[in-house]
């Protein structure tokens, strides 16, 4: 084995031994490519799966695999010309191996769909590839990495370069645009000029792809660790707009503040809040929408002062409309719309709130409460360092007292003591909107401490008394 696998878990090792020893029994070739040499040759942690390539066909790979002692397969992407392995551990983890034959892609009707054929030698099939830093392979036989359109060069001077002409690589498929964006979010990497250049030229060619991959596709990249490179990348070629029209206004904000600097620029602040909050991605995306209505509530008091008055209730409908148009899961859009709904709240606190007024913003929160702190913590990007202490005081106050709040009440007995059948039972009324009145009446009355979570009696007093009606009957 080359010593670049060296890198690599000793099980790994011997996973990859056996396969190629399988492999050239037969007299196959047999090859460790894209993703995972790239990662061995910038020493960043073991890839989770292994790609490899071969000259052999599926039907030819899948017994050479079982040879080498898989313990189960899956062929979910045998059409394309690759069959997958699970190698099970001695530990509950699993090393997935995926093998690809040599291919070549023809798009004959500019669909996303290729035509796929076998290639005849691995060179031709990482002239497929989409850049350079993922065209190399490591030839398992010979121990040689197999470098044709330098991408280790790329590599090591950290530029991102489609491979061969960069707008007959986007016209194939024009996602490879927004994983050009991912790469440079991921590693920190700038775009050749010539490939940025076909990224502008070809922007509009998204349209031909498919919400649900451009989503999982911008997600990906607002999680790297350089999430802000990857925006300025998407904002610089009008992939930004492209792919999320929803935000033209920030984009015009953007381009505006590279004209009239101003004291604090909504894209620069909005680019620092995304990389500054914990990699987590509805939390990412929160970051990222979090002010994106201020440019549309903008208004300027007659004494020059700027507000952005709703510009969070705006957001929170902006960012559902966004989400649900890209196909996310439910539960992005709601913790997204919920997170940009409420990032005001923590920021206004103050020693002098009350314990009620505390439990009520984190009921509000429920379950999304430490996003919420965490983004109003990384929502402060002043320049005043007083500022920013003061800010981050009054943060850590706050978390304080939620624990303590916590460690005393459970937030599940801050509710009505009533339900809505001992409210029909009390008023012999049918169901209806005011049973919800009621309880949310209750509810504010237990969490400013003027009712008792458990106190039914006290509640059915109060409860008739907010609906100025007399008790039907008693509990």
């Amino acid at each position: 084995m080359n010593a670049l696998l060296n890198a690599l878990p000793a099980a790994t090792q011997s996973i990859l031994a056996r396969l190629r020893d399988a492999f050239a029994a037969d007299g196959a070739e047999l090859a460790l490519v894209g993703g995972p040499i790239r990662d061995l040759l910038l020493e960043r942690p073991s890839p989770d799966n292994l790609d490899l390539t071969s000259n052999r066909t599926p039907d030819r790979v899948r017994l050479l695999g079982q040879a080498a002692g898989a313990d189960s397969t899956f062929d979910i992407g045998e059409r394309f010309g690759t069959i997958g392995f699970v190698f099970a551990m001695d530990t509950p983890d699993e090393i997935v191996v995926e093998i690809t034959t040599y291919r070549a892609e023809h798009y004959p009707d500019q669909t996303r769909h290729p035509v796929v054929t076998y290639g005849e030698s691995l060179v031709d099939d990482l002239g497929r590839r989409d850049f350079t830093i993922n065209a190399m392979a490591l030839d398992l036989m010979s121990g040689e990495l197999v470098d044709p359109y330098d991408g280790q060069r790329d590599l090591y001077q950290s530029r991102l370069r489609a491979v061969g002409d960069p707008v007959l690589r986007f016209q194939d498929d024009p996602l490879r645009m927004l994983r050009a964006a991912r790469f440079v979010a991921q590693l920190g990497f700038a775009v050749d000029p010539e490939t940025r250049e076909a990224m502008t030229s070809l922007a509009p060619e998204l349209a031909r792809i498919s919400r649900e991959r451009i989503c999982t596709e911008l997600t990906r990249m607002l999680c790297g660790p350089w999430a802000g490179h990857g925006l300025d990348v998407l904002l610089d070629t009008g992939l930004f707009v492209q792919t999320m029209p929803e935000l033209t206004l920030l984009a015009e904000e953007a381009f505006a503040e590279r004209t009239f600097h101003r004291e604090k620029d909504l894209w620069e602040h909005t680019l620092r809040v995304v990389e500054k909050v914990p990699n987590r991605p509805a939390l990412r995306w929160a970051a990222l929408l979090h002010d994106a209505a201020k440019p549309q509530t903008r208004s300027i008091s007659p004494t020059g002062e700027v507000h952005f008055f709703g510009h969070e209730r705006v957001g929170a409908e902006l960012a559902d409309a966004l989400l649900r148009r890209l196909g996310a899961d439910k539960f992005t859009i709601e913790r997204v719309s919920s997170l940009v709904a409420l990032h005001l709240r923590p920021a206004a606190y103050d020693i002098d709130w009350t314990d009620s007024a505390v439990r009520r913003l984190v009921l509000e929160a429920g379950d999304a409460l430490d996003d919420l702190l965490d983004l109003t913590a990384c929502d402060i990007t002043s320049a005043n360092e007083r500022k920013i202490r003061q800010s981050e005081r009054l943060m850590t106050s706050l978390r304080t007292r939620i624990a303590e709040l916590e460690a005393q009440t459970a937030a599940d007995q801050l509710k009505s003591p009533l339900d809505g059948d001992d409210l029909m039972r009390l008023f012999a009324q049918p169901p209806g909107r005011w049973i919800a009145d009621v309880k949310d009446h209750l509810r504010e009355l237990v969490i400013d401490g003027e009712l008792g979570p458990g106190d039914k009696e006290q509640a059915s007093v109060l409860a008739a008394a907010f609906l100025n009606l007399p008790l039907a009957s008693t509990l």
